[in-house]
């Protein structure tokens, strides 16, 4: 898909703003990560979709990607995981269909509405395979959220889950983007009390490729710092 850097801000008729104030979009949030909780899932929230929402638009502002496209990277990064109130499985694709009704309900234009669902429907590493900027920024914001916040129980006896000891152990994360140096970069602190760096790999590393081939959509190389120490 050719991508015009400049873009055409009048394009897009909605903003994140309107997207907040929908109601099924704030219900769906609400219940499908209410559901992820009940079957052993990591927080999928408003503090994760917020999150990951600004760091995909930031990401294309650093690089100097139009206002068009950091907004539709940023309606992406809030919606991308509404599909979990379908089912965990496919939640990607659940996610697409579902935003692409309620984009168009709101007004939202065909083209932009194909730059969104195309991101949100590959962003999971297991299936996802996209070829423009908004599906990169939104899988380096999604890719990027490893912190402590995101985990449910802070008893440390239930850390048997992988998952919840890494990103307990997480205790800062940024997502960095220089359109000079053509880097983007992930930086994470982690308490090696908690977890160590290897467990990080192990159960991170199909994200971490996926970050790198996002990255080169973006003319970009990506980077992987643990502890200030530069891992990839």
């Amino acid at each position: 898909m050719d991508i015009d850097i400049k873009g055409k801000s009048s394009d897009v008729r909605i903003k994140l703003k309107d997207v907040e104030k929908n109601s099924i979009i704030t219900t769906f949030i609400r219940c499908a990560n209410e559901y992820l909780g009940t079957v052993g899932y990591t927080e999928h929230g408003f503090r994760h979709v917020s999150l990951v929402a600004s760091r995909a638009k930031s990401v294309l502002l650093c690089l100097g990607y139009s206002e068009r496209f950091q907004n539709l990277a940023e309606i992406a990064g809030y919606m991308h995981d509404i599909g979990n109130v379908v089912n965990r499985q496919g939640h990607g694709q659940s996610a697409a269909l579902i935003s692409m009704r309620l984009l168009r309900d709101m007004g939202m234009g065909h083209e932009d509405i194909a730059f969104v669902i195309s991101a949100i429907g590959n962003h999971d590493e297991e299936d996802g395979d996209f070829g423009n900027i908004v599906a990169a920024s939104l899988v380096l914001a999604d890719k990027s959220d490893v912190h402590k916040t995101r985990v449910r129980s802070l008893d440390s006896l239930k850390y048997d889950n992988i998952h919840d000891r890494v990103n307990s152990a997480a205790e800062r994360s940024s997502l960095r983007a220089s359109k000079d140096k053509k880097v983007i970069s992930l930086q994470i602190n982690i308490n090696t009390r908690i977890s160590n760096v290897a467990e990080y790999f192990e159960i991170f590393m199909s994200r971490m490729l996926m970050c790198k081939r996002a990255a080169n959509v973006l003319n970009c190389k990506f980077e992987l710092l643990i502890n200030d120490k530069k891992l990839v």
